[in-house]
């Protein structure tokens, strides 16, 4: 889908050579790196600054969790500026404008593959939780926040194991799900084979990401 020429410009330069698979095993790969040897995943940011000055490649659009502790560039191995294409909110929904963001990497900038990282002990999660459990209320804009996560809740809340663990991994496989599907942009590029979206979840704890399959496989 053409997005106008101005889009195209404000891009600048080539797009990744990389396919899907070959950016989903390099965060693997990354978040390896970060695992074993967490000091050595730092990148040479002088450098990386002025090679992407003018133009970008990113080859990982990544829409997680606002959360300070999980920062993709770093559990994914200490990549470099002009890699990864990130959106962040609480809860890692996909509202408009996070959609928007991931439709401009995908048909702009040539992003191969989309994760939705969700991750441990995620306060959106927990406040969907209550919100099914208990009747909570949320002030301001923070409750409509959270009512996207509540379907997921639903879903999962007599499902046995952890209440909040399995409302974050649910919600990241409906949100890797809306994105696939209910976006035309990315929708039609998961179709020709040009994108692949997939759900994970990091460990707070162990800082592993584990990719999460739905029914068997790999999300989209």
């Amino acid at each position: 889908m053409a997005l106008g020429a101005g889009a195209a410009s404000a891009a600048g330069g080539a797009t990744t050579s990389l396919t899907a698979d070959q950016a989903l095993g390099r965060l693997k790969a990354g978040n390896a790196r970060f695992v074993a040897a967490p000091d050595l995943c730092i990148g040479d940011l002088t450098a990386s600054r002025t090679k992407v000055a003018m133009s970008q490649a990113p080859w990982a659009t990544i829409v997680s969790c606002a959360d300070s502790r999980v920062a993709p560039e770093l559990l994914f191995g200490g990549v470099s500026a002009g890699e990864l294409f990130v959106a962040r909110n609480a809860g890692n929904t996909a509202d408009t404008v996070t959609m928007g963001t991931i439709e401009y990497g995908a048909a702009v900038l040539g992003v191969p593959l989309i994760v939705v990282l969700g991750h441990e002990r995620c306060g959106a999660a927990a406040a969907a939780c209550d919100i099914v459990t208990k009747g909570a209320k949320f002030p301001g804009s923070i409750g409509p926040m959270v009512k996207d996560i509540v379907p997921s809740a639903r879903a999962v809340m007599k499902q046995p194991g952890d209440f909040v663990d399995n409302t974050i991994r649910e919600n990241a496989l409906r949100t890797a799900g809306r994105i696939a599907t209910q976006s035309k942009i990315v929708a039609g590029l998961v179709k020709s084979g040009k994108v692949k979206v997939v759900a994970a979840r990091y460990d707070l704890d162990d800082g592993k990401v584990e990719f999460l399959v739905d029914r068997g496989k790999l999300v989209a």
